[in-house]
């Protein structure tokens, strides 16, 4: 056996305890940071160590600074445990350590991006033809969402971002609900885009289409990009997007949704009434490590013009030699992947068309009676907090400072489990 394939059943049989011991082990880590620090040692060795050696002290220093996120018994964040095929297509991927940057170099990988692309916009509902990328997360799912409509808006105005930059050109405008996610924010800052106009919210933060219409008419003719949401953070509630897109489209405004929590209510029957007039607008982003349960990170930015998704996240080098299928970056947008097609490959084609709709249905949360759209669980979230609310410590055997703030006359009971997510 030599010393690959050694390191490699080690790190084989790290992995499968710790699987194992998550139906038991004690949910929060039980070491701390610096604990951690001293048992990994803080001098870089001289000499070089044998590489099972060293997989074992990884594996042996960090369990006990780990957190029994797929436990089922964790409630603080979206997190859940990854589909098994999802993980072993996870451990392939760096097995074969590709460059997945141009479609000649390794082909394996657009062929995959594209199978699980179409299938990914068959299941949520979208245009065939749309671009998809694969990305580290929600975050840069909007981010790479919104760089395509910043420079599509603006193309639109007779400026082109990608030869002259933002500096001179016109101004744009992106407007979102008050309650929209501080990713959409974050997105907006690395775009040089400011902070977003805010539309006004109902007590479940679904954007009131009206308040929407005043506050475009407020700000001018000019580039604009709509934010709109499918699942609210809080409560899972989506907004009214026929009424939305209407008003957007009245402004001539590019419309985006942030679906990262329940854009795959569009995927199970039961709840896709919720996403109703969501098709209408010009890109989504969602995560597949939330509902379709891939290993952490992986988002999902779709586009509706997969120009215009090349033109802003693309780029050739004159360097590059012509193939003779076309543009070796074709269809291949420069995003930070890692072969997370493959991932979402291997839960799809595990998980079946009917496993993702029951998935996407379990997501659902507990009935309030002003909202039941899934995409915010009450094993995840807080119920919104307003005025006239009670907060509950969390029973016993959750995570420790998990608690839930129920509205009060909701269906949730007192007592169900939850936390504010943070982490996208």
């Amino acid at each position: 056996m030599d010393a690959r394939e050694a390191a490699l059943r080690r790190a084989h049989e790290h992995a499968v305890r710790w699987l194992t011991s998550l139906s038991e082990r004690r949910v929060p880590a039980r070491a701390s940071v610096d604990e951690i620090v001293r048992a990994l040692g803080t001098e870089l060795p001289d000499a070089p160590g044998v590489p099972a050696d060293v997989v074992d002290l990884l594996a042996t220093a960090c369990e006990p600074g780990l957190t029994a996120f797929p436990s089922g018994r964790f409630y603080g964040f979206v997190v859940g445990g990854t589909e098994p095929a999802a993980l072993a297509a996870d451990w392939l991927v760096s097995a074969w350590d590709q460059n997945s940057v141009m479609r000649a170099a390794s082909p394996a990988y657009a062929a995959v991006e594209e199978v699980a692309a179409a299938w990914l916009l068959d299941l949520l509902g979208l245009p065939r033809d749309s671009g998809v990328g694969f990305t580290t997360g929600a975050t840069m799912a909007n981010f790479t969402c919104l760089a395509a409509a910043r420079d599509e808006v603006l193309r639109r105005a007779g400026w082109s971002v990608a030869h002259d930059g933002l500096v001179g050109g016109p101004p744009v405008r992106a407007v979102a609900g008050q309650d929209r996610h501080m990713a959409v924010d974050l997105a907006l800052r690395y775009l040089g885009l400011g902070t977003p106009a805010l539309v006004e919210a109902d007590e479940q933060g679904r954007m009131d289409p009206e308040a929407l219409r005043r506050v475009l008419a407020a700000g001018g003719p000019g580039p604009t990009v709509v934010i709109l949401q499918a699942g609210d953070i809080h409560s899972g509630a989506f907004d009214p997007f026929t009424e939305t897109v209407r008003a957007a489209r009245e402004a001539d405004a590019w419309v985006h949704v942030d679906g990262a929590f329940g854009l795959w209510a569009a995927a199970s029957p039961r709840h896709a009434h919720l996403t109703e007039g969501c098709g209408y607008a010009d890109s989504w982003a969602t995560d597949a490590h939330k509902t379709l349960n891939v290993p952490y990170d992986c988002g999902l930015a779709v586009v509706r013009d997969p120009s215009a998704l090349r033109a802003a996240m693309g780029l050739r080098g004159d360097y590059l030699i012509q193939h003779e299928h076309g543009d070796p970056v074709d269809k291949v947008p420069e995003l930070s992947r890692r072969g997370r097609a493959f991932t979402v490959w291997a839960a799809l084609r595990s998980l079946g068309r009917s496993g993702v709709a029951e998935l996407a249905r379990a997501r659902s949360p507990t009935a309030s009676p002003r909202s039941t759209a899934p995409g915010c669980s009450t094993r995840w979230c807080s119920r919104r907090c307003a005025p006239g609310s009670a907060t509950t410590s969390a029973p016993s055997g959750y995570s420790p400072g998990c608690s839930t703030t129920v509205r009060r006359g909701s269906a949730v009971p007192p007592g169900t489990a939850g936390a504010s997510c943070a982490s996208r």
